[in-house]
């Protein structure tokens, strides 16, 4: 017995490193799984939606694929050839993937970093790269935005879908009208003639947007602001009366359209005040 013992680990010793390198794989696997799971356990906390946890699956299950490639790849290449020819043909590979992977890869690093920080969410309005929307949808590649404007003036859903690489977050400018809250400074100007009644014209102004804001100021938070104020300016034909008011980012097209058929159906009832427009005036004076 003594005799085929060592007969038998002789027999055995070229397969040594293979053995190694597999309980070395086996183990690694092990390990980089428990991690991907804790990191799935916390991304999930963070996301709202289906698409998005669906989205979370689909990227640690690709990263988890890649990383036994690579286990395998370093595994082989250590037990058939040198470490040296090994770190050479991994640096040829990870410069000419991360030049061909440079828009993907910043595409889902912004996912990940939107997911996490959430400087806007599904449903927020924002523009992006000069595009004004409502986001529809957060991808890894792609955010989706249901636009506004676009074929019309003004703030009104235009029925078009722009999608935007979720990497220009890192290289434009993000608007985000509903971050902090749903509520927004908005303000409406009316010019007036220079021989209208000023104080009336203000009391004119302020009470239209009373009256067509009073019914949402009543679900308003306490910090939002809810007294319009006014603003003036001389023109070269009247007065600008700016009247500045607390509103509803997404409703603000349709409750500035009402504050401004009030502020006209009491202009027209007053007798003090007229608006003004550019026109020309002839005035005939008697010499003495």
């Amino acid at each position: 017995m003594a005799e085929i013992l060592p007969l038998i680990l002789s027999h055995m010793e070229p397969y040594v490193d293979i053995i190694e390198s597999i309980i070395a794989i086996i183990i690694s696997i092990v390990i980089f799984t428990i991690i991907l799971k804790l990191i799935k356990r916390h991304l999930l906390k963070k996301v709202k939606t289906k698409k998005d946890t669906s989205n979370v699956t689909v990227f640690l299950d690709l990263l988890k694929y890649l990383f036994i490639l690579f286990v395998v790849i370093i595994a082989f290449s250590s037990y058939y050839g040198s470490w040296g020819e090994l770190s050479f043909v991994i640096g040829l590979l990870t410069v000419a993937l991360g030049w061909a992977l440079q828009k993907p890869v910043s595409g889902v690093v912004a996912w990940l970093i939107i997911i996490t920080k959430r400087p806007f969410h599904i449903g927020d309005r924002v523009i992006i790269s000069d595009v004004k929307g409502d986001i529809t949808s957060i991808t890894l590649t792609h955010i989706f935005l249901d636009e506004l404007g676009g074929t019309i003036d003004g703030e009104e859903k235009s029925n078009r879908t722009i999608m935007i690489p979720t990497s220009a977050i890192f290289d434009k400018e993000i608007v985000n009208y509903n971050h902090e809250n749903d509520y927004i400074l908005d303000e409406i100007v009316s010019t007036i003639t220079y021989e209208s009644n000023l104080k009336d014209a203000e009391k004119i102004v302020i009470d239209s947007a009373c009256e067509i804001m009073t019914p949402f100021w009543k679900k308003f938070p306490k910090r939002i602001p809810k007294e319009p104020h006014i603003r003036l300016s001389f023109k070269d034909s009247g007065i600008d009366l700016t009247v500045r008011y607390h509103t509803i980012a997404t409703k603000r097209n349709r409750i500035a359209t009402d504050i401004i058929r009030e502020i006209h159906r009491r202009v027209r009832k007053s007798e003090n005040v007229e608006f003004a427009y550019p026109h020309t005036e002839v005035l005939l004076r008697n010499k003495p």
